[in-house]
């Protein structure tokens, strides 16, 4: 990961960005858009550039679900665990999404393919249970769907 800490040194990714506090979110959505998660490496050099200490940073990074901290596969599976897609069966859902991917609940498959993870609420109550595939929603989703949607998506 030398890669994204060079990248963010040389003010590639901070250059858009005055040296300001009030920067830290969108200079942590900026560096993970641009490689995926926020690696340990990343978070000092943000922390330097803002003349701020490692523990702040890493603070505010892990306040927010958003933020990752390990590498996520190529394609990023969530499904929504609200109250409406809990009781449209959902765990179904992600019990066979774990099935056949062969990964649990924020785990990635180890070719790096695949990520899977539970989200808090989508705001799709209507379409529950939903799944989401990178930026594809998927509604009213049955167990044995889920097989046709990784292959389509």
């Amino acid at each position: 990961m030398a890669d994204d800490v060079d990248v963010i040194r040389r003010g590639e990714i901070l250059s858009g960005y005055s040296i300001s506090r009030s920067n830290i979110i969108p200079i942590l959505q900026a560096v993970q858009a641009e490689y995926g998660y926020l690696s340990k490496e990343s978070i000092e050099a943000i922390a330097a550039y803002l003349h701020m200490s490692v523990s702040e940073v890493y603070g505010v990074s892990t306040f927010y679900a958003q933020f990752k901290f390990v590498p996520v596969g190529k394609k990023l599976i969530r499904l929504c665990r609200g109250t409406a897609c809990h009781v449209r069966g959902v765990s179904r859902v992600l019990d066979e999404a774990s099935k056949l991917l062969g990964i649990k609940d924020g785990e990635t498959t180890e070719d790096m393919e695949y990520s899977l993870e539970t989200i808090a609420c989508f705001g799709s109550c209507a379409l529950a249970p939903v799944m989401v595939v990178d930026q594809t929603v998927h509604g009213k989703v049955a167990p044995d769907e889920v097989k046709n949607i990784l292959d389509k998506d």
